[in-house]
């Protein structure tokens, strides 16, 4: 790696939000893409971006709730697709692919958490399948419009990455008993792994990535989780109403958006890449304590990331 995980001082904090990470900058040219840009953090995000000039395309499985959360939105474009769906990634990839623009931003929002046990086509977990393996095939797809001008690719990872790193020995849970936190941690260390194993091939044509944790956030992403295990994450106040304290990672959706959103326009960041990011800033390392500010050694851990590439490369038949 050319650049090291260590902070490098952001002017922007926990506290900060997409408006103000996004004040000031002028993204007009630009086309973005932001998988889960239309609910939680991916609306505000799509939003922000839209707002700073750039021409965003929000891909969708739901087209009907997409277009209704995206009304009166400047400058941004609905288009089908399903993560979890080989075929639908490949048509919509194909179909911007053949407009033959650059594609500056990538931002890859979009995922699911705590799920019952489910499988794609293929029989891969759905966690993995949709929260790695369809950004995965999606980024290779695009990798044309990507490399032309050199882009930036967001994967937002989450600081559950803590809990699990990748078991390459059954990935899928065929052997296992399953558990679907340690799924959905397994999951989103893939997507740490992805933004470094990304960024060292990317770099010589300009191409760099990022991972990144939002915070803490109420979303649509809790949509599988019983009272009590919402009760138990100690994440709303006595009136039932969800708690905000940036300092604990406790945050608005729109203090969430802020990271993905340093990652993807600061100058900061220029000439580096492959970092854990959170708090609108570089993450230092963290020993491996759970619920702590910091990325785990497991996830910036270069022979995983090489072993994740190879098997997702496998997986999904695409070659970058």
């Amino acid at each position: 790696m050319t650049s090291l995980q260590e902070p490098l001082g952001s002017p922007f904090g926990a506290a900060s939000t997409a408006d103000e990470v996004i004040a000031g900058l002028d993204l007009s040219g630009r086309n973005a893409i932001v998988t889960g840009g239309y609910s939680g953090l991916g609306l505000v995000t799509t939003k922000a971006l839209s707002s700073a000039g750039a021409e965003v395309i929000v891909p969708a499985r739901d087209l009907e709730r997409a277009e209704a959360a995206l009304a009166g939105v400047e400058r941004v474009e609905i288009a089908p697709m399903d993560l979890i769906d080989a075929a639908s990634v490949a048509d919509f990839a194909s179909a911007f692919i053949a407009r033959r623009q650059p594609l500056h931003l990538l931002i890859n929002s979009a995922g699911i958490m705590a799920t019952p046990l489910r499988r794609d086509a293929n029989g891969h977990e759905a966690q993995f399948a949709t929260n790695h393996l369809g950004h995965f095939r999606l980024t290779c797809h695009l990798w044309p419009a990507l490399a032309r001008e050199g882009a930036r690719v967001v994967a937002v990872s989450s600081r559950g990455h803590q809990i699990a790193g990748v078991d390459f020995e059954d990935i899928d849970f065929e052997r296992r008993a399953y558990d679907k936190w340690a799924a959905y941690g397994q999951s989103k260390t893939a997507n740490v792994l992805f933004a470094r194993a990304l960024d060292q091939r990317g770099e010589g044509q300009g191409v760099r990535a990022f991972s990144l944790h939002p915070g803490q956030i109420i979303t649509d992403l809790a949509r599988h989780l019983s009272k009590e295990e919402m009760a138990g994450f100690d994440a709303f106040d006595v009136q039932g109403m969800p708690i905000i304290d940036p300092a604990r990672g406790m945050k608005t959706v729109e203090q969430g958006a802020a990271t993905t959103l340093w990652c993807a326009t600061s100058p900061l960041l220029e000439g580096m890449g492959g970092v854990y990011c959170e708090d609108c800033d570089i993450a230092g390392i963290n020993g491996g304590e759970t619920g702590r500010k910091g990325v785990v050694p497991w996830a910036i851990d270069d022979e995983a990331a090489e072993r994740l590439w190879s098997v997702s490369s496998r997986w999904t038949e695409c070659r970058f």
